[in-house]
């Protein structure tokens, strides 16, 4: 996008207006939901462009970027997700009600609604990161999803955000018949049945601000390898279990 759709009044665009339609969420502020269809890299080429990218500091590198809405709309999504767990799977404890949870509010689901929701064209990153195709990748796609739950709790309280949830959602949970087994579990489990050794945890990469890490974990199992990127440390190595278990069929 790179201010296309967006009216330089402060007015919503064409593509704010079309994502609150498919929110079903008008928002008051709709300075929030263009933070939270910001990408990094457009926050980046516009403070370049104004001359401030080089006097900004560490602590606010990524600043009018969706990077703090996505931080505060995980926590939202995670809340929203654990209530509505709870009321729909009242005779589950937390060994069944967790696996589900980190399924529902995984990388790939979030991905998954972003692509229900066309979210792809409404991002707004830098040109060359256009040209690059990180609109089409999940991790930012993801990202966005929980920055629009966080502009949308911010906006109007966790009333439109849980309204938000539950119709997005609706399909993933009812296709949960049965709780997912977590990859990290489902891939031990795996190796000891046909007497391998246990995988093996790698940690590539950790980078990012303090409120927004990112990790990139690889596994090694049965002669192959995966990898997986979150959040967090153990989010990683589930999602590097997972990839490893498609591999592996």
């Amino acid at each position: 996008m790179s201010g296309e759709g967006l009216l330089d009044d402060g007015a919503p665009g064409a593509d704010v207006v079309a994502v609150e339609a498919r929110l079903g969420y008008h928002f008051r502020r709709t300075d929030l939901l263009r933070e939270a269809l910001t990408h990094r890299s457009a926050a980046h080429q516009r403070s370049a462009g104004s001359g401030r990218r080089s006097r900004q500091p560490a602590s606010r590198r990524g600043a009018g970027s969706n990077e703090r809405l996505e931080f505060i709309g995980d926590r939202v999504l995670g809340l929203l997700m654990a209530e509505w767990l709870l009321e729909r799977f009242p005779d589950e404890q937390e060994g069944a009600l967790g696996p589900r949870h980190a399924h529902l509010v995984s990388r790939p689901v979030l991905a998954a609604i972003a692509g229900a929701m066309d979210l792809t064209q409404a991002l707004d990153v830098a040109e060359h990161e256009a040209r690059a195709g990180v609109r089409q990748m999940a991790n930012v796609l993801a990202d966005a999803v929980e920055a629009i739950l966080g502009a949308m709790y911010l906006d109007g309280g966790l009333e439109p955000a849980r309204r938000f949830v539950r119709a997005a959602w609706n399909d993933a949970i009812i296709a949960q018949a049965r709780p997912p087994k977590d990859p990290k579990t489902a891939l031990q489990e795996w190796v000891l049945a046909r007497g391998q050794p246990l995988p093996s945890y790698r940690t590539v990469l950790v980078d990012g601000p303090s409120h927004a890490p990112r990790f990139v974990i690889a596994v090694t199992a049965g002669g192959q390898s995966g990898e997986g990127e979150a959040g967090s440390k153990r989010a990683a190595e589930s999602a590097a279990a997972a990839d490893l278990l498609r591999r592996i069929g």
